[in-house]
């Protein structure tokens, strides 16, 4: 790879400075950044930061640097000051050599870790499996299976892992409603995946217990909040998980049956999805281990044991109030599997870091894992970051588990291919496919309309999904981004049908048209916005780049021919960028989780 532009520039304006000003200046104080869209050039350097070194305006500065600096660097075509910005043009050799550099890079701006590398872990997902999985939880997936794709685009040994949330008071409450209302019944049954069966009893406990809640203010006088606590369904429940911790055959059994059901359907739903784990952890096998953690910190004062055999965390002294760990009754919290579950992760991986990909409600909860594991002695909690990410809500607003108005993941995605299908159909682009390709070109359509329209967002904000908006061949959307991919195929095989090669290499003599170098700067700026968006954990930064290149090459097209190009050479070079464009898509795209069609 040709050493960066900027580097050069960095070094040869400090010896610039040196000669003119006769002074020694550090590197920090040599600010270089692209040129800015709406002024000519195409690197830019700072020079307010230098005028106490030139003791001069930021004019006769500019000139001076840029003089000296043109001789220093053959690359530079010319330059200009403007109000304290050294603005450099480069010469159109210069994105030649760019690209006959990169043309063997595939793909083009990865890079790869070591052998010895610690690992990141990335979890995501962490569904409870009293459920299906809803529009909630499609961000999550997708978000976290992007992430993991972006963290090793940049060099990162990851590992996908998932913890499956299948005890607690909440499993209990569908096991519960199946016992007293199920009659047996069974996914098979029933004709419906096992997930959704199990949601519908979880949904169902939820209408009785609140019936309960308000019997029990309306005949007794309670208070709402002391009824909550006193409805029998909900007792019932909290019985059955004590059941279920101190070990009954009969409560396990049910709890193991009703849970097949659910992995069954998530598996399902995971493959629709194209959403794969490298290791999937279980809350009923974590638990433990954070129980047994709590203890020893009891044992060595460390965690506080109240009078009711409860167990407490004291954060007041980290601005914090007191965190339960273990109820009195002896039963876990989701913080004490937590706290197993990072601990076994760590003896297993000995991760560098440990990313857990989960919404902004839970900023407390891993604010206080993170400070607990600390006070329990492991300096490897540092690792720990919480991608906290904002909620999904669609156009009639928020999604409640407990009242059944969430948007199941089956249906948007069986929604999603529908709509794929029906826009697809009308705009009349499939036709002459046969059945089943056009089956699996809506099927690619819809999961990149989907996935990009979730993911071209920053992870920290809150966003509104509409699935028709999403699927559109015209503006930021993946169907306008796929759509250019299968345009730049077909110039290929058509180029492939006029016998005309790709050449391996790039004739440096051509004279290139200004779109045909914004395309070339657009590309040059991937590797390290590929660092940035691995750093802040943001797909939305490859998202968006590729429609801003994508928009850059639909340009191009419109204004300059590729098969009809007279002039040989040309006509070889803009094949070969068109190539390399277009597995630069797909790659990118790939980071997103979104597959390409080659036709549509």
């Amino acid at each position: 790879m040709m050493t960066r532009f900027e580097e050069r520039l960095k070094q040869a304006a400090i010896e610039a400075v040196k000669e003119l000003y006769q002074q020694d200046v550090s590197a920090a104080l040599i600010q270089i950044q692209l040129t800015r869209k709406d002024l000519v050039g195409d690197f830019t350097l700072v020079v307010f930061p230098l005028l106490k070194v030139s003791r001069k305006n930021t004019v006769d500065t500019g000139n001076e640097l840029g003089h000296n600096l043109q001789s220093r660097l053959p690359e530079i075509e010319r330059f200009e000051v403007i109000k304290g910005f050294l603005n450099f043009t480069l010469k159109g050799k210069y994105w030649l050599q760019f690209l006959d550099a990169v043309l063997g890079q595939k793909p083009y701006g990865f890079l790869y870790p070591k052998a010895d590398d610690q690992p990141v872990l990335v979890e995501f997902s962490s569904p409870n499996t009293n459920k299906p999985l809803h529009l909630g939880h499609i961000r999550n997936n997708l978000l976290g299976f992007s992430v993991a794709k972006l963290l090793e685009a940049a060099g990162k040994k990851v590992v996908k892992v998932n913890l499956v949330n299948d005890r607690g008071i909440h499993i209990c409450k569908s096991m519960l409603a199946w016992q007293k209302w199920g009659k047996g019944i069974t996914p098979q049954q029933a004709s419906i995946k096992g997930d959704r069966l199990v949601g519908d009893f979880y949904v169902r406990f939820e209408k009785a217990y609140q019936a309960e809640i308000k019997d029990l203010i309306d005949t007794h006088g309670m208070s709402k909040e002391e009824a909550a606590k006193q409805a029998p369904l909900l007792k019932e429940a909290q019985e059955m998980l004590r059941s279920w911790e101190a070990g009954n055959q009969d409560v396990q059994t049910l709890w193991e049956r009703m849970n097949t059901w659910v992995y069954e359907g998530f598996d399902q739903t995971y493959r629709s999805l194209g959403i794969s784990f490298d290791k999937t952890y279980y809350e009923s096998q974590t638990y433990k281990l954070g129980r047994k953690l709590v203890l020893e910190g009891v044992e060595k004062d460390i965690l506080i044991k109240k009078d009711d055999q409860s167990v407490w965390a004291d954060l007041k002294d980290d601005g914090l109030d007191e965190k339960l760990l273990l109820r009195s009754d002896g039963t876990s919290v989701y913080m004490t599997q937590d706290l197993g579950t990072a601990h076994q992760r760590f003896a297993e991986y000995n991760f560098d870091s440990h990313v857990y990909v989960v919404g902004n409600e839970q900023n407390y909860h891993f604010k206080v894992l993170g400070i607990i594991l600390k006070k329990l002695g492991f300096d490897w909690a540092d690792g720990l970051i919480h991608l906290s990410y904002g909620m999904v809500e669609l156009p009639e607003g928020k999604m409640k588990s407990r009242e059944g108005k969430v948007v199941d993941a089956d249906d948007l995605l069986d929604e999603m291919i529908n709509n794929a299908q029906v826009v697809s159909d009308e705009l009349g682009k499939l036709s002459g496919f046969t059945t089943e390709e056009r089956k699996e070109i809506y099927y690619r359509i819809a999961m990149g309309a989907l996935k990009y329209f979730i993911l071209k967002v920053d992870p920290s904000k809150t966003m509104l999904f509409n699935p028709k908006e999403s699927i559109d061949f015209n503006g930021n959307t993946g169907p306008f981004i796929q759509y250019t991919y299968v345009r730049i195929k077909s110039v290929l095989r058509k180029a492939k049908d006029q016998a005309l090669s790709i050449p391996d290499k790039i004739n440096q003599d051509l004279d290139l048209e200004p779109k045909e170098i914004s395309l070339l700067k657009q590309m040059y700026t991937f590797d390290e916005l590929l660092q940035d968006a691995a750093n802040q954990y943001s797909p939305a930064l490859i998202a968006n780049y590729l429609y801003d290149l994508v928009k850059e090459f639909n340009q191009f097209y419109q204004e300059h021919s590729i098969l009809n190009e007279t002039d040989g050479e040309k006509k070889a070079f803009r094949l070969s960028l068109s190539a390399f464009i277009a597995d630069h898509l797909r790659d990118g795209m790939g980071i997103l989780g979104i597959t390409m069609p080659e036709r549509m």
